[in-house]
C-alpha cells in the first residue's frame, strides 16, 4: 500500500517507533501480572492445554498497534505522485543578437546602452520560462555565447556576465544575424524569431543584412529589429592617444532603413528604442506578439492518498471493539 508514496509530513513517522516502547511495557505488564499459587509440584497441570482466549489478548494488542501505525501515517498525509494533467503553455523559439561593439557604451541611456540592453533582455528572458532561447553576440564578427536552451537560470546568468571588448570592434550586421539564423532554423516550434539590437550600421562582415533577412525569410524566421540610440547627439566614447575611452557628443547613427527592410522582408517589426523606458515597452510588445500555443503533459498537483489508510484504521478499531466486548468481556 505504501509503494509509491510521498508524505507531506514525512517527520511524523518517527511517530511509528513508540510502537517499540509500548510493546516492550506491554510484556513486561504481561509477565508481571500473572497470578501465582504456592504449590509444592505442578506436574497435574503440564497436561492441561492453553486456552485460545489467552492469545486472543495478544493478536488485540498486535491489532491496535496496527490501528496505531495507520493513524501515523494518516497524519503524515501520503499522496500519490502518478496524476498527470494536459495543460496549454505558451512556447516559441527566440535567439537575441545583441550588439557589443564599442559604440553601445553610449551613455544617453543609464548607465549606458550595452548595460541597459542586458538589463532589459535578462527580464525579458526571465518571464518566457516555457520557450528555447538561445543568445548571439556581435561586432566586428559574431560569436554563439548560448545555444538553443530552456534552462533560463544559466542563459540570464550568460546575459548578466557579458563583458565589452570580447569581440573585434566593427558592427557586422549581417554576420551577427546569420549567426542567428544558424541556431535557430532547426528548432521544432512552429514560431521562430530573432530580436536583432543595434546601435550603428553595417561596416564589416561577410555578408550584408538583407541577404542575410532573405535567408530568414525562406526559414520562416521573424526578425524584429531594434534600433538602440537617441536622436541627435550623445556621449560616444572613442580612445585616446593612450588607448583609454573618452566620451565626446557626437551625432547618433543608426541604419534605420536597412533595419526596416530586414524586419519587413521577414514579417517581423523595426523599433526605435531612445532611452532605457522605451527599450524596456519594446521588449514587452515583441514579448506580446510572440506567443504559441502548445500542449505539454504534465504532473498535477499531488493527490491526498489517505483514504485507504482510513479504511484500515476503521476496521481494525472495530474488529478490536468487536474482540474486547465479546470473546475478552470481563466480568466487574
Amino acid at each position: 500500500m505504501i509503494n509509491n508514496l510521498h508524505f507531506m509530513h514525512p517527520g511524523l513517522l518517527w511517530l511509528l517507533l513508540l510502537i517499540i516502547p509500548l510493546t516492550v511495557w506491554y510484556v513486561l505488564k504481561n509477565h508481571k501480572s500473572d497470578p501465582t499459587l504456592r504449590l509444592p509440584t505442578t506436574q497435574a497441570f503440564d497436561s492441561m492445554p492453553r486456552s485460545w482466549k489467552e492469545w486472543m489478548r495478544h493478536v488485540l494488542f498486535a491489532l491496535e498497534m496496527l490501528a496505531l501505525a495507520c493513524l501515523v501515517i494518516i497524519l503524515s498525509r501520503p499522496q500519490s505522485p502518478n496524476s498527470w494533467s494536459k495543460t496549454d503553455i505558451e512556447g516559441t523559439d527566440i535567439v537575441i543578437a545583441l550588439d557589443v561593439s564599442t559604440s553601445m557604451l553610449a551613455r544617453d541611456f543609464k548607465p549606458d546602452r550595452f548595460e541597459a540592453a542586458k538589463d532589459v533582455a535578462t527580464k525579458f528572458v526571465s518571464n518566457r520560462t516555457s520557450d528555447n532561447i538561445g543568445l548571439v553576440i556581435f561586432a566586428g564578427e559574431a560569436f554563439t555565447q548560448v545555444p538553443m536552451t530552456n534552462d533560463i537560470a544559466t542563459l540570464v546568468n550568460h546575459i548578466q556576465d557579458l563583458k565589452m571588448g570580447v569581440l573585434e570592434d566593427g558592427t557586422a550586421v549581417g554576420d551577427g544575424l546569420a549567426t542567428a539564423i544558424n541556431r535557430i532554423k532547426d528548432g521544432k516550434a512552429k514560431s521562430k524569431s530573432i530580436i536583432l539590437l543595434t546601435d550603428g550600421s553595417n561596416n564589416t562582415g561577410m555578408l550584408e543584412p538583407i541577404t542575410a533577412a532573405k535567408i530568414a525569410a525562406k526559414y520562416g524566421i521573424k526578425v524584429y529589429t531594434i534600433g538602440v540610440g537617441t536622436m541627435g547627439e550623445a556621449p560616444i566614447p572613442s580612445a585616446d592617444i593612450f588607448g583609454q575611452l573618452v566620451f565626446t557628443m557626437g551625432k547618433v547613427e543608426i541604419d534605420e532603413q536597412s533595419l526596416q527592410e530586414i524586419a519587413q522582408a521577414t514579417g517581423g517589426k523595426y523599433f526605435r528604442a531612445t532611452n532605457n523606458n522605451v527599450l524596456e515597452n519594446v521588449f514587452a510588445e515583441i514579448d506580446k506578439l510572440e506567443k504559441t500555443r502548445m500542449d505539454v503533459q504534465q504532473h498535477s498537483q499531488m493527490d491526498d492518498n489517505y483514504q485507504p489508510w482510513a479504511i484500515a484504521l476503521l476496521l481494525l478499531l472495530t474488529i478490536c471493539a468487536i474482540i474486547r466486548y465479546t470473546v475478552l468481556r470481563t466480568i466487574p
